[in-house]
């Protein structure tokens, strides 16, 4: 049984709450490998930009 096999039998005996944090775990996991969509790390580049040197600025 692969991997992928095993985790989808636990997940049929899991309460939906149990899988949501499974689905979360995942999603965290993905981002962390890099491996999130390529829209979402250009959209994280262009608010990195937006927001460079605010917080140098004073305030009014």
């Amino acid at each position: 049984m692969t991997t992928l096999e095993k985790i989808i039998e636990n997940l049929k005996t899991m309460p939906e709450s149990a899988e949501a944090e499974v689905l979360d775990y995942a999603e965290y996991l993905i981002f962390k490998e890099g491996l999130e969509d390529e829209s979402y790390r250009w959209s994280e580049f262009s608010l990195d930009s937006a927001m460079h040197g605010v917080a140098e600025e004073p305030s009014p």
